[in-house]
C-alpha cells in the first residue's frame, strides 16, 4: 500500500553509507509489514552498492539476484519497487508481463520493456540537468524579455567620432535605469499582460518512420535528425503575453544549455548499471501448454523473457543496451500457478523468492492513520474546501478496518485496495450533501460507520457487487 511520506533521507546519511537494515527503515514509512520482502530487496540495493566498489574486472562478473514476490494483490509489490528504485535514484519501469506476446503474435515484444527504461532513465536525468541550469535559463530568459521591452540603443559610429562619449554615457546611464525599473516591474508581475512580439521555432516539419523488426514505435528516426544541414529550421514572430513568453523562453534557454549527448551518455549507462524493472503479473504467463487454445503464447513468453533477465544486447534509438546488471523484480499472486510452473531456465534467474503475506485488521488501522496522505486525511481535506470539518474517531477507523478485512475474507482479497471502496461508501452522504449542510463539524464514529455498511456487509451478494 502506498505511503506518501517524506522522500528524504537524513542529511548525515548517504545511500552509499546505509546499511540494509537503514534500507528497510526507509520502506517502513510506506508500506506497513512485509518485513520478509524488504530484507531482500535491502539486501539486492546493498549487494548493488558493494559491486560498484569493485575493480572492474570482477564486478562485472557480480550479476544481480533477480527477486520474484508471490502475494496477493494490495499488500504493496508494487509499491515496495517502486521507492526502493527511488531511494537508490534509479530508473524504475513497472510493466504487465501479460502484455507481451511472442515472436509472430500481435502485441508488444520483450525488448520494448528496455527501449521504456531508457527512455525514462533519459527523462530523470534531462530533469537532473534541468535543475541545475534552472537559475541561469530564468535569467537569461529575463535579459531577452527585457531587450523585447526595451531593445538596446548602440551609439552609432557619427556620435562617437564627434566624440560625444559623456552624451552617449548618459543616455546609456538612462536606459540602464530604465531597464531595471521593468525588471523590477517584470518580478512584481506587473508586465505579465504586456504583449511582446517573439521569434518561434516553426515544428511543423515531418517525421519519418523507418519499420523495423522492433516494431514502428521504438525504432522511428527522424530525418531532420539525421541530416540537420539540408533542412534549416524555419522561425517566425509570433505575438504573445509577457508570462508566455517567459515561460517560451526559459524552455528555450534550457534546451540550449544543457548538453544533450553528456545526458545521454549519462542516462543509458544509468539504466545499465542501476536500472530495475517491476514485472508484473508474471504468474499469468506461468503454464506450459501441451496444445492449442488462446494462451499458447505464453511459454513462448517466457522463453523470449529469459535471455533479456540473462543479460543480452537490446537496440534502441540511443545505441545498444546490455541488460547483464538491470535488477528485475517479478511478482504475482500465482493463485492458480506457482512459480515451479515457469520453465527451469527462467525459474533459475530468479533466485529470491519471497512471500508477502495478506493484510490484518492492525495493518489496515495503520495504514488509515500513519500515512502523511492517508485516506482519512484526503477526504478531510476535500470536504474542508467547503467548509466541513470532518473527524474520525479511533473506533470508526478500527471499524472500518474491520469491515474491509471481512470483506476480502467473504469476497476477492484485494488487499488494501478494499479501504478505498469502503470509505466512499462510508462517506457517500456526506459527500454527496456537503454543500447543503448546516452542521459543517462532522464526526465519524463507529455507530455511523456501522449504519452505512452494516446491512452491505450482511447481505454477501450486494456486497460482492458494491464493496
Amino acid at each position: 500500500m502506498v505511503f506518501y511520506l517524506p522522500e528524504t533521507i537524513e542529511a548525515a546519511t548517504t545511500l552509499d553509507e546505509m546499511s540494509p537494515r537503514q534500507i528497510v527503515s526507509e520502506l517502513d514509512k510506506y508500506v506497513v509489514g512485509q518485513r520478509e520482502a524488504k530484507r531482500s530487496l535491502a539486501v539486492a540495493l546493498r549487494n548493488r552498492m558493494r559491486r560498484q566498489k569493485l575493480a572492474q574486472e570482477l564486478s562485472e562478473e557480480i550479476l544481480p539476484k533477480n527477486i520474484i514476490m508471490i502475494g496477493p494483490t494490495g499488500v504493496g509489490k508494487t509499491e515496495l519497487a517502486r521507492r526502493l528504485a527511488r531511494l537508490a535514484n534509479s530508473p524504475f519501469l513497472k510493466v504487465e508481463a501479460s502484455r507481451f506476446t511472442e515472436v509472430g503474435y500481435v502485441g508488444r515484444d520483450v525488448e520494448s520493456m528496455i527501449r521504456d527504461l531508457v527512455e525514462i532513465s533519459i527523462d530523470m536525468v534531462r530533469e537532473e540537468k534541468l535543475d541545475e541550469v534552472a537559475e541561469k535559463a530564468e535569467q537569461n530568459a529575463e535579459e531577452r524579455v527585457l531587450d523585447l521591452l526595451l531593445p538596446p540603443q548602440p551609439a552609432t559610429r557619427v556620435e562617437r567620432i564627434l566624440g560625444e562619449e559623456d552624451r552617449i554615457a548618459a543616455a546609456a546611464e538612462q536606459t540602464h535605469r530604465t531597464r531595471e525599473k521593468l525588471r523590477a516591474q517584470l518580478r512584481e508581475g506587473k508586465l505579465d499582460d504586456r504583449q511582446v512580439e517573439v521569434e518561434v521555432r516553426e515544428r511543423n516539419f515531418p517525421s519519418f518512420e523507418i519499420i523495423s523488426s522492433q516494431g514502428i514505435e521504438e525504432m522511428d528516426i527522424n530525418i531532420k535528425d539525421m541530416l540537420p544541414g539540408l533542412f534549416g529550421q524555419r522561425t517566425k514572430k509570433r505575438k504573445m503575453r509577457v508570462t508566455e513568453a517567459m515561460d517560451y523562453l526559459i524552455q528555450e534557454e534550457e534546451n540550449r544549455l544543457i548538453d544533450m549527448d553528456q545526458a545521454t551518455r549519462t542516462a543509458v549507462e544509468r539504466a545499465e548499471q542501476s536500472g530495475i524493472v517491476f514485472l508484473d503479473e508474471i504468474d499469468k504467463i506461468a503454464g506450459r501448454e501441451h496444445g492449442h487454445g488462446p494462451d499458447v503464447s505464453r511459454e513462448g513468453v517466457q522463453r523470449d523473457i529469459l535471455p533479456i533477465i540473462e543479460g543480452t544486447t537490446v537496440n534502441t534509438r540511443y545505441g545498444m543496451i546490455r541488460t547483464d546488471h538491470i535488477l528485475f523484480i517479478a511478482a504475482g499472486a500465482f493463485h492458480v500457478s506457482k512459480p515451479s510452473d515457469l520453465i527451469p531456465e527462467l525459474q533459475g534467474r530468479f533466485p529470491i523468492r519471497v512471500e508477502l503475506h495478506s493484510l490484518t485488521v492492525d495493518d489496515f488501522i495503520r495504514i488509515l492513520k500513519e500515512p502523511k496522505s492517508a485516506l482519512v486525511k484526503q477526504y478531510s481535506a476535500l470536504l474542508e474546501t467547503e467548509g466541513i470539518k470532518l473527524t474520525f474517531s479511533e473506533d470508526a477507523l478500527e471499524e472500518v478496518a474491520r469491515y474491509a478485512a471481512t470483506v476480502n475474507d467473504q469476497t476477492e482479497n484485494i488487499g488494501a485496495r478494499r479501504l478505498h471502496t469502503i470509505m466512499e461508501k462510508v462517506l457517500e452522504e456526506i459527500s454527496f450533501e456537503g454543500p447543503d449542510l448546516k452542521k459543517k463539524t462532522v464526526r465519524i464514529d463507529s455507530a455511523y460507520v456501522q449504519k452505512q455498511l452494516a446491512e452491505l456487509v450482511k447481505n454477501q451478494d450486494l456486497s460482492r457487487y458494491i464493496l
